[in-house]
């Protein structure tokens, strides 16, 4: 959890988290709430952006403590996968609930 974001757990609106906010952060938390882990090619590959693009956008997500990636040989070429920790999961969730509280029922 990134301690700087969140506040108390009374109000919703303490759970937004302008880590995962970013358009395409929010997309790579959206995604890989959704399965247990991607490859990096498929997230790259969903989000239509860059290699480059993506990496940097790993890279916050992963300093932040929300994002894991593994690495491993397949068809003997190294691959990346991807997956949402279970700080980054409780974040995304609480993120969600904010974006709910702003917008309204």
């Amino acid at each position: 959890m990134n301690p700087g974001t969140r506040g108390s757990a009374s109000d919703p609106m303490d759970g937004f988290d302008a880590t995962i906010h970013a358009p395409n952060r929010l997309r790579i938390c959206a995604l890989l709430d959704t399965a247990d882990e991607a490859e990096f090619a498929v997230v790259q590959k969903q989000l239509d952006v860059s290699a480059s693009v993506l990496s940097k956008h790993v890279t916050v997500l992963m300093e932040a403590g929300y994002v894991e990636q593994r690495k491993a040989v397949r068809d003997t070429r190294q691959r990346v996968w991807l997956c949402l920790t279970h700080d980054g999961r409780q974040a995304y969730q609480a993120h969600l609930a904010a974006l709910r509280a702003i917008v309204g029922p």
